[in-house]
């Protein structure tokens, strides 16, 4: 019988942790942990995924900031107001929400948050620390983070022995949670748009991360029978059948027909969504513990 992974749950057990975490460490002098977001201009989807974020933050006990700036913000603008969260010690994480209005350039925003802050684990120092295995003090982008433990939790710390498939090679998921596996031990191979036959390697794979942004692209009947599947896409697609102009959200994954197949498998939503914001609160406790230590 396949499991459905529910992420929302397993989030709820780890945010619920955060919290009691936060209260023994502020009671024991440490300071309460800081996470400000950097938001600009208007866009719907984001400024509720901010709300959300920050509305997280302060259930679990924590300073939490939302910077708005507007649509047409300056480069230097942005730039000064990261510079002055970089300099404040009640701010422990930053996180600069994407994608950005098109005339600003978000590789200069991104790395110009120093890296003990760099939340979203996108910084080159993060990068290289997360790519060479230096985990003690280096940031994980929060989804492979997220999914990483769900996959842990159905097969352990240690996939030696395992093969991988990671669909996606985007720097916030696909390349950092390629290196996740790598670490755990599992023998990983990276799918992309110029990959011939993805079926074939998803066919021969243990465990199946897809995080290519397509709906559905992932068959029922390319999953190997006993595999983990870890569906990070999130598509919104038309719901005639919900009435006139309704949609609702998929995966990358053909979640009825791989529920055939897999002995446990994400869904969307519900399975790694959840799991990135409560990655996020953790990561934010931990940068306030490495910052008062």
């Amino acid at each position: 019988m396949t499991t459905i992974i529910d992420g929302k749950a397993i989030a709820a057990e780890l945010v619920a942790q955060v919290t009691a975490d936060t209260a023994a460490f502020v009671a024991a002098g440490g300071p309460q942990p800081g996470l400000s977001v950097v938001i600009v201009g208007d866009d719907p989807a984001s400024h509720v995924y901010v709300n959300n974020k920050a509305k997280r933050a302060e259930e679990c006990g924590f300073r939490s900031e939302t910077v708005r700036l507007p649509a047409d913000v300056s480069q230097d603008a942005l730039s000064a107001e990261i510079d002055r969260l970089n300099a404040d010690d009640n701010v422990h994480c930053i996180l600069v929400q994407l994608p950005l209005p098109g005339h600003l350039d978000e590789p200069s925003a991104t790395q110009r948050v120093v890296p003990h802050k760099d939340v979203d684990g996108l910084t080159y120092v993060n990068v290289g620390k997360v790519t060479s295995g230096a985990m003690d003090d280096a940031f994980v982008p929060c989804t492979p983070a997220g999914a990483m433990l769900l996959i842990a939790q159905q097969l352990g710390d240690d996939l030696s022995g395992k093969t991988a498939l990671v669909i996606g090679r985007s720097n916030i998921v696909g390349k950092p949670i390629a290196s996740l596996l790598l670490h755990a031990n599992a023998t990983v191979t990276t799918a992309h748009s110029r990959t011939p036959d993805v079926s074939a390697l998803c066919r021969a794979a243990d465990i199946v991360v897809a995080a290519v942004g397509r709906p559905r692209m992932v068959q029922g009947d390319w999953i190997k029978p006993g595999a983990v599947v870890i569906d990070i896409g999130v598509n919104r697609i038309p719901a005639p059948e919900r009435g006139a102009g309704k949609t609702r959200l998929v995966g990358d994954v053909d979640f009825e027909a791989a529920s055939q197949h897999a002995a446990a498998i994400t869904p969307v939503p519900g399975g790694v969504g959840p799991m990135t914001i409560a990655m996020l609160m953790s990561s934010t406790l931990r940068a306030a513990k490495l910052a008062g230590a």
